[in-house]
């Protein structure tokens, strides 16, 4: 008999943890026989897997593709070797973005940001903003107004002109937007003087907070009434430790290294650009042999996946299990 440890969390308030020991193979196992008409362990489906590749490949430019989405978060993947063509306003969320891969300068009244590999910021609600992407890859994160930083700023937006090399205002459009910016929810679209709106960062007294997960474990970095957003950065761990989250669902983005994912919904190895969604009540735990990191994000709603699936978990049976422990 595996003894584990399982730990019961509530990710969306300052309740306390609690710590149950467990027999594994009982905690992973289907159910005994039951004769009452309730949902068994089997009759649920086994966790998937979404991929989307980090490294940049050349194509046109297309709008983000959704990959969670429920009435009040969303969670986009983009590629861009180009500019955004139109400015964006958002009327009812605040919009987080964090680069993948390649550079990208995010233009705004409140300052540029030029982004690099592992860096967050946040859009508060009505900001308008544009993009020059090189070669790049960045995700996006809506969710309904006002979100807060969890962590000190590593740097702030600043007034910039021009806004990247070889940059000049031109004839551009501003599109209004509500629906967590999901597209074909326009409300107005209209041309604008570019400078004039960049120009607007010198009445502000706000400007964009630059951060990053830089600590090992858990780096809680920004968080709203119904969401929450981290990442996790892990040494080899044999998965020893469980976790089951009671209030949110949990997606979680593999930023680097290689780990498997044991769950009561099945195993699955998980890379670089995977995305998976652990349902909330579900005990989950990780295997690495080398550092890893993920993101991690929570939605105290059910976070349906949009996207087309990529793979799909093993059902446990011990014998898979040693195998991934090695």
């Amino acid at each position: 008999m595996a003894t584990v440890q399982e730990v019961v969390q509530v990710v969306c308030t300052d309740q306390p943890e609690r710590t149950i020991e467990r027999d594994e193979d009982q905690l992973l196992a289907a159910p005994h026989p039951n004769p009452f008409p309730i949902k068994l362990w089997r009759d649920h489906e086994p966790l998937t897997v979404v991929h989307m590749p980090q490294e940049y490949r050349a194509q046109p430019f297309a709008p983000p593709r959704g990959i969670y989405e429920n009435d009040q978060v969303r969670i986009e993947w983009q590629t861009m070797d180009n500019r955004q063509p139109f400015y964006h306003r958002n009327c009812d969320v605040d919009e987080i973005s964090y680069q993948i891969a390649g550079d990208r300068t995010l233009m705004t009244e409140l300052g540029v940001v030029e982004h690099r590999p592992g860096e967050f910021s946040r859009l508060p609600r009505g900001v308008a903003h544009d993009n020059h992407g090189r070669e790049e890859s960045h995700l996006l994160f809506y969710t309904p107004a006002p979100a807060r930083e969890e962590r000190a700023a590593a740097r702030l937006s600043e007034p910039t002109f021009p806004a990247f090399p070889g940059w000049e205002p031109g004839a551009v459009n501003e599109a209004v937007t509500q629906c967590l910016g999901t597209p074909g929810h326009d409300i107005t679209v209209f041309p604008i003087d570019e400078l004039r709106l960049l120009e607007q960062v010198y009445a502000e007294d706000g400007r964009l907070q630059v951060l990053r997960g830089t600590d090992d474990g858990v780096n809680w970095l920004y968080r709203s009434p119904c969401f929450r957003l981290a990442t996790v950065r892990l040494p080899a761990v044999g998965g020893h430790v469980y976790r089951r989250t009671l209030d949110a669902d949990e997606i979680q983005y593999q930023i680097s290294g290689h780990r498997t994912l044991v769950s009561q919904r099945g195993i699955v190895d998980l890379g670089p650009g995977d995305f998976v969604r652990i349902p909330l009540g579900v005990a989950h735990t990780s295997i690495s042999t080398a550092d890893t990191e993920y993101i991690a994000v929570y939605s105290d709603r059910e976070l349906p996946q949009i996207a087309a699936t990529s793979k799909t978990a093993e059902p446990y049976t011990p014998r898979l299990l040693a195998a991934r422990r090695g």
